[in-house]
């Protein structure tokens, strides 16, 4: 990426992070002929008393038609079917997740599975399977090696930034790697998913570790799988090359831990 690209990109993330999206502005701007021009089109056409136009009820959406169907990309999206498909093939009818994202893995994991879910911000459900516990990943409410399934998806590289109510604490993910450990059950397994690549923070976003730093964190778990979801975020490489992880500005790593005696 050119020095320009890269000058553009920055001004785009600081309008979108503290003012207002400028590409979104943009293409309402753009649908908004399309916008009258429907309007219109609708009140002529439309002879049924129950769905007339009304402007105080009206929602000026139309700048859906430049977005494409679906996004079949990101990490979440590959992340989040890697681990529900692993919990599925294990056939595991209870698991506990600390804090990884309600709508993509836990979901695709209910019909099938109970789920303890621990997170630091209060929740309500009453959803089936879904059973919420207040827990913070510094501290988790439960005992040493208690623990068979458990996952950790895109969280711990907030831990310690206060961006989820949390204390800042720079050794909060060193912490919580510990806690992880302490918790998995001798010959059960932790799912765990999290930014690889040129290691930075980005404050109070995220941070970004490199493949041995996690090793690291995690030195007393074996690592039983290693697969990787490159920059592009549109696939997940099976086994990969450590090689890429090296050279990667914001991939994501998919470790599969265990604990052995």
């Amino acid at each position: 990426m050119g020095r320009s690209n890269r000058i553009l990109k920055n001004i785009y993330r600081i309008l979108t992070m503290f003012f207002f999206d400028p590409i979104a502005i943009l293409m309402k701007w753009r649908a908004i002929p399309s916008y009258i021009k429907n309007t219109f089109l609708y009140t002529n056409l439309n002879n049924d008393i129950k769905f007339k136009f009304s402007f105080s009820n009206s929602y000026f959406t139309t700048a859906d038609k430049y977005q494409k169907a679906g996004i079949i990309r990101g990490h979440y999206f590959f992340q989040d079917i890697w681990a529900a498909k692993k919990i599925f093939e294990e056939k595991t009818v209870v698991h506990f997740d600390i804090g990884s994202r309600i709508d993509g893995f836990v979901a695709h994991i209910l019909p099938f599975c109970k789920v303890n879910y621990i997170d630091i911000r209060n929740m309500e459900s009453t959803i089936d399977n879904l059973n919420f516990i207040p827990g913070n990943i510094l501290a988790l409410p439960f005992e040493n090696d208690s623990i068979d399934s458990l996952s950790c998806l895109h969280v711990i590289e907030h831990i310690g930034l206060g961006r989820y109510g949390d204390d800042v604490d720079p050794d909060g993910y060193i912490r919580a790697a510990k806690e992880l450990s302490r918790v998995l059950s001798i010959g059960g397994k932790l799912l765990f998913g999290t930014p690889i690549g040129i290691e930075k923070l980005c404050f109070d976003a995220h941070r970004i570790f490199s493949y041995e730093t996690i090793i690291k964190i995690f030195n007393n778990l074996e690592l039983l799988e290693f697969n990787f979801i490159p920059d592009e975020a549109d696939k997940i490489i099976y086994n990969a090359d450590l090689n890429i992880t090296h050279n990667s500005s914001y991939g994501c790593g998919l470790f599969v831990f265990t604990k052995k005696l």
